[in-house]
């Protein structure tokens, strides 16, 4: 397919391409480039002068794994018998039946990442997917990360049942010691390999195992934190145990963005649409996205769907611009930056040759972030899901 007569917005170095074309093959993007193109296919779409950019990408939702219009047989988002459970994987509870996943596509958000929730200390592993298709395993785009939850969530809910944990100190203590328990392992493995005559294997272990990449910082460390004082405390564990950290939320980031900055930490804020619903959440301020970006932090904008739901994901950008991000960085924020934050910058999230046909098209002079503008065409893996030229 070529896409020809466009207004062409890569969202990388390469900048705004005024009168573009784009070439679509095996679900790839096989070429672009400035002008007019050298033949016209009969299967090619005149832009007409509309705006092409990448899909938009929410970083931080429970899509699928809370379905829409069911309670209790639809929500798989926590596993809250245990508070310390990293051996859970977002894609063995998402349903990609379930009615969001269209609502998505047809807005333009073509990749999303479905996570654990934040009622325990360790929720399990977040996988970043693509909101088409019909099995989960084609779907993933890879499995990105390990959430962790610091505050309120997890003292409310084990306190409701007398447990631990209660307190801040036992939420940080108890990832403390599945990290450690989990640096041992490791250890104790490769002793055994290096040395199988003089050392034993350890017992085999499913949470040290699904550890053992994070440690490694072959995947990231995602905390759930609203206050400041607990992404304060999610960057002492980073440290600690040299993790690879991204902050969840960020309410009150506004209040420590130097230190953010300082440390090359990114936040994925959200939401952003919604009242203060808990003491956490007093802080909530619409510059906060501005602010953090402003100061250089790297920054993405999140639904956490089911709370605000997906498709208003472009309205929450234009909520931030309305908080003082520019339109360009607003779109920055649901397209580049979270591929970059979770780590599939290397297929999506750009418009660049040898990406995912992961495209969606605008009418000419059309903001995309308002609450009125639908896409005319969204094309993920060079699929077709919404054509309307």
């Amino acid at each position: 397919m070529l896409i020809y007569n466009a207004e062409i917005h890569t969202m990388d170095s390469r900048g705004s391409i005024d009168n573009g074309w784009l070439e679509v093959e095996d679900g790839k993007i096989k070429a672009l480039g400035e002008g007019s193109p050298e033949a016209v296919p009969g299967d090619s779409i005149d832009a007409c002068g509309g705006l092409l950019l990448p899909g938009f990408i929410d970083a931080h939702t429970h899509l699928g794994i809370i379905e829409d219009g069911l309670d209790f047989e639809g929500d798989d988002c926590n596993e809250s018998t245990d508070p310390f459970t990293p051996q859970m994987r977002a894609i063995d509870g998402i349903n990609p039946f379930d009615r969001c996943f269209e609502e998505a596509r047809m807005r333009g958000i073509t990749a999303a990442a479905s996570s654990p929730g934040s009622a325990n200390a360790c929720g399990g592993e977040i996988a970043a997917i693509k909101t088409y298709g019909r099995r989960i395993d084609d779907m993933l785009i890879r499995n990105c990360g390990i959430k962790f939850a610091l505050g309120e969530n997890p003292k409310n809910v084990y306190n409701g049942r007398e447990e631990t944990p209660v307190t801040r100190m036992a939420i940080t203590a108890l990832i403390r010691e599945g990290l450690y328990k989990a640096r041992r392992y490791v250890h104790d493995m490769d002793s055994y390999y290096s040395d199988s005559e003089n050392y034993d294997p350890p017992e085999y272990d499913i949470k040290c195992e699904a550890l053992m990449p994070l440690l490694d910082r072959k995947i990231k460390a995602f905390f759930h934190c609203h206050r400041a004082d607990d992404i304060c405390t999610a960057m002492r564990i980073a440290k600690e145990f040299s993790l690879d950290p991204v902050i969840i939320h960020g309410t009150e980031g506004y209040k420590i963005a130097d230190i953010l900055a300082e440390e090359n930490i990114p936040v994925i804020c959200g939401p952003l649409m919604c009242d203060r619903c808990k003491p956490e959440m007093r802080g909530l301020e619409l510059k906060n996205a501005s602010v953090l970006h402003e100061s250089g932090v790297k920054t993405a904008i999140c639904t956490d769907h089911t709370v605000i739901p997906i498709q208003y994901l472009p309205l929450s950008a234009q909520a931030a611009v309305k908080g003082g991000l520019s339109l360009d960085d607003a779109i920055m924020t649901i397209t580049a930056y979270p591929a970059e934050i979770l780590g599939i910058s290397d297929s999506t999230g750009t418009i660049s040759e040898g990406k995912d046909a992961d495209l969606q098209l605008y009418a000419k002079g059309c903001n995309p972030l308002d609450l009125m503008s639908e896409p005319l065409l969204v094309m993920i893996d060079g699929n077709v899901c919404r054509r309307e030229i």
